[in-house]
């Protein structure tokens, strides 16, 4: 029977925006209504399964693009390997050495290589320094020849060499003394700076040729001859 009285509740109106009323007994319990975005939640199983990892190939010593290719029967061969994996490779397909990572039917998303000092394969030589080049007359080997004191540390200067060689043999590689002393002793002087044997094997300077007739070798070990006795080729001014 309805209440009396003013505490009497007015009536409701219907609730509006999806309020529903279930019935338990007596009670009144009001639920939400789900929306309809609520109610199209994914599903178990609707969710997108991962896509497969794509195989990877470690290199290993020996392994070249064309082998790895021909073992994994890749389509496209080693150019299809080189260009899917370009970015590890770097620019040349050669370079490739142990511990990279290769992936095989599809492209590798790394970075470009970067040159590592740990790749011994991957650094380029420097290019060697030309080499020095001299004439084949007396100004070159004298040249030469203090390039080649200058690395052994043999003191001497160009006008000192050049004023004895012109006294001894004015210039002549070939000049030979068949008449003084050291020719009757069956040592006769020889060269530019008229060496004689024993004393050119003895002061003979290495990597310098051993044919004391060698304009720069004669040169050089007489020079060298010549700063042990003198001090240098440049306090000769007479016979010695």
């Amino acid at each position: 029977m309805p209440a009396k009285g003013k505490h009497r509740r007015p009536k409701s109106s219907s609730l509006h925006r999806g309020i529903a009323a279930a019935g338990t007994g007596g009670a009144v319990l009001v639920l939400p209504v789900l929306g309809a975005t609520a109610a199209s939640a994914a599903e178990p199983g609707a969710a997108a399964k991962p896509a497969a990892a794509p195989n990877v190939h470690v290199v290993v010593a020996g392994d070249s693009l064309s082998k790895i290719a021909r073992e994994h029967s890749l389509s496209g061969g080693w150019k299809k390997l080189y260009e899917d994996n370009r970015g590890v490779l770097g620019d040349d397909p050669k370079l490739i050495h142990p511990g990279l990572k290769l992936t095989l039917g599809k492209k590798s998303p790394a970075e470009p290589a970067k040159k590592s000092a740990a790749s011994p394969a991957s650094v380029k030589t420097a290019a060697a320094p030309a080499k020095k080049s001299y004439t084949n007359d007396l100004d070159g080997w004298i040249k030469e020849s203090l390039d080649i004191m200058a690395r052994h540390g043999i003191p001497g200067t160009y006008e000192g060499i050049h004023r004895n060689i012109m006294r001894e043999s004015s210039g002549n590689p070939l000049a030979i003394n068949n008449w003084d002393s050291n020719a009757v002793a069956g040592t006769p002087s020889k060269g530019l700076l008229q060496v004689i044997g024993p004393t050119f094997a003895a002061y003979h300077v290495p990597g310098t040729s051993t044919d004391s007739f060698d304009p720069v070798a004669n040169i050089t070990a007489a020079c060298n001859y010549a700063a042990d006795r003198y001090g240098s080729i440049d306090n000769v001014n007479g016979p010695y």
